[in-house]
């Protein structure tokens, strides 16, 4: 193996060592064993892509509508059809359920874990990871079982989501069908391509994007731990919905029943310009196009009944089959750069606060997962019954948008 110094100089980074002269022998060790670990080849690509230019992004792709199915309009038999394919399985112990928890709620301005945050709902406010592990016991007391529930946790939060949940009792969930994991890492870079290091002398880290699941769930052996449990179906969801619904028999009895090996639900934008990623096929593969991305021409364009043909949001609703989840596992997903604030300290051991967007976070894309397929199965949900996001401190997508909607779908206004 290569020493490390050489491996710096190699890869232009030679900078860190002004910060390993300055630290003590066992911190000194600390480094060079992060140093060792970085795949430069994969640094040396990865900052490559930064800063591309979006309209770049789908040149001589060729973009299509993809068809999906409105739940609101199916056959009241098709309905009951698909409803007793879902419901076999979870009765059978056959599926499980996976909340991505990595975040933390900054824009919120809640110091934590964006799971510990605290609706104000009605009749009392509860936390995220609470409204979540109550929707799942309605599900373990309907069918008598007790659903696996595997959180994704990340370095920055994980300590805190664990203890948050034993102070907690769990909300009450069996404890030993909880287990938590961490997402991936990727160092951040600077606008130079060089590797940053924080307050404690560390190479500066951040999560790589909810895409990183796939590999970490089978890094982590929660793929395995599945396959010894029974599970077949997997359902994956973000912890910032408040009316997620994890455990819709119709998205899987429809997946099931139109032979798909992945399935996500979606609910019709808003207007032509929101701001969301929307289903389509990309070079007749499935995928989400991100707003940013998009044509305007084809944001705008309908069919004959008046519908929008990139209409369907990806709501981060996704259900797998297993052998889907080991199948992506084994791919390498691409990574999307973000040009963003990143406080570091520098050479002389002054930490510097970024005022401006100074360096590069890269991040994998889950729906990048559904390329790997033919097809997939798409269930048009409704808004106001499945989507009731936590984005933002006020406005659009905020705490108050997200209690109306939870209010209103429980039938809570006069409580």
């Amino acid at each position: 193996m290569k020493n490390y110094i050489e491996l710096l100089k190699q890869n232009n980074q030679e900078h860190l060592l002004n910060y390993i002269e300055k630290v003590d022998e066992n911190k000194k060790e600390d480094i060079i064993k992060q140093i060792e670990n970085l795949d430069f080849e994969q640094l040396k690509l990865l900052y490559e892509t930064s800063n591309r230019e979006t309209d770049k992004a789908i040149q001589g792709i060729i973009i299509e509508h993809i068809p999906f199915v409105d739940k609101y309009k199916l056959e009241e038999t098709k309905y009951k059809e698909l409803e007793d394919i879902g419901n076999s399985v979870i009765k059978n112990g056959e599926y499980a359920v996976v909340t991505m928890a990595g975040g933390q709620g900054t824009r919120l301005g809640h110091n934590g874990p964006k799971g510990t945050f605290k609706l104000n709902i009605k009749p009392e406010a509860k936390y995220l990871f609470q409204i979540i592990a109550e929707n799942l016991q309605r599900v373990n007391q309907k069918f008598n079982i007790v659903l696996p529930w595997y959180i994704m946790t990340s370095t920055e939060n994980n300590q805190k989501t664990v203890e948050f949940f034993e102070e907690h009792n769990f909300f009450g969930y069996p404890k030993e069908n909880v287990r938590f994991f961490n997402q991936g890492n990727l160092p951040l870079l600077d606008e130079d391509g060089k590797l940053l290091v924080d307050e404690n002398y560390d190479i500066k880290i951040a999560s790589d994007g909810n895409g990183s699941i796939y590999k970490s769930m089978k890094k982590e052996g929660i793929l395995e731990d599945m396959k010894k449990r029974g599970v077949k179906w997997i359902f994956i969801g973000a912890v910032d919905n408040a009316l997620l619904n994890m455990c819709d028999p119709i998205l899987l009895g429809l997946t099931i029943d139109e032979g798909n090996k992945v399935g996500s639900k979606s609910v019709v934008k808003a207007n032509p310009h929101e701001r969301v990623g929307v289903f389509c096929k990309k070079d007749s593969k499935p995928a989400v196009i991100e707003y940013t991305e998009l044509p305007e021409s084809m944001a705008e364009e309908i069919d004959e009944e008046g519908e929008l043909l990139f209409g369907e949001s990806h709501i981060m609703c996704n259900l797998y089959c297993l052998d889907a989840l080991e199948k992506i596992a084994e791919q390498n997903l691409p990574y999307h750069s973000a040009h963003k604030k990143a406080n570091y300290m520098d050479e002389n051991g002054n930490v510097v606060v970024a005022k401006e967007p100074n360096a590069y976070k890269y991040e994998a894309f889950i729906f990048d997962g559904f390329n790997y397929f033919d097809n997939i199965s798409i269930l048009r949900g409704r808004r106001e019954e499945d989507f009731a996001p936590i984005k933002n401190a006020e406005g659009v997508d905020s705490p108050a948008t997200a209690i109306e909607l939870y209010n209103k779908y429980w039938k809570l206004e006069e409580c």
